[in-house]
């Protein structure tokens, strides 16, 4: 904590920090591996990193609740890579992505230790994470557009009687 900050002060901006990793880490994880290493190869630079872990395949519990709400229940188990990486400013950081794709584990654990460095954040913001934001919501857009457009409002149907 700075000196000209109070508590309640460092513990805000302590949380919009874990709000705004944890806004990348999902995006990093739902990004293609290929769209995320075309990303990468336009990065100025990429600091030399060390594995800390894997990466390594295993399996999670999927846990979903019925009607969103409701009690939770075992939905299934999924695949997951993960990996962890320190970056030579000693910047740790993670990647968790689904399926069995090393490379794809190994760069987004890469570009959160990255994105941690305030030297290197602006730049891998702007070079990458803003545009996966940009592709998800289009892609977004895109699938509510086409459900839109078979929606059908059940309450100005007729129902032929005279």
């Amino acid at each position: 904590m700075r000196g000209d900050e109070n508590p309640d002060e460092s513990g805000q901006h302590q949380l919009q920090d874990t709000i705004d990793r944890q806004r990348w880490i999902g995006l990093l994880a739902r990004a293609s591996s290929a769209r995320i290493a075309e990303l990468v190869d336009q990065l100025d630079e990429i600091p030399s990193h060390e594995r800390l872990r894997g990466p390594e395949a295993g399996l999670v519990m999927v846990r979903g609740r019925a009607s969103g709400s409701g009690a939770p229940f075992n939905l299934g188990e999924m695949s997951l890579t993960r990996c962890s990486v320190r970056i030579a400013s000693g910047r740790i950081g993670h990647g968790y992505v689904q399926g069995r794709d090393n490379s794809h584990a190994e760069t987004a654990a890469l570009l959160d230790a990255m994105l941690q460095e305030p030297e290197l954040h602006d730049r891998v913001m702007a070079g990458v994470i803003e545009d996966l934001a940009r592709v998800e919501r289009d892609a977004h857009h895109e699938t509510a557009s086409k459900a839109a457009a078979t929606r059908v409002n059940f309450f100005t149907m007729t129902r032929g009687e005279d």
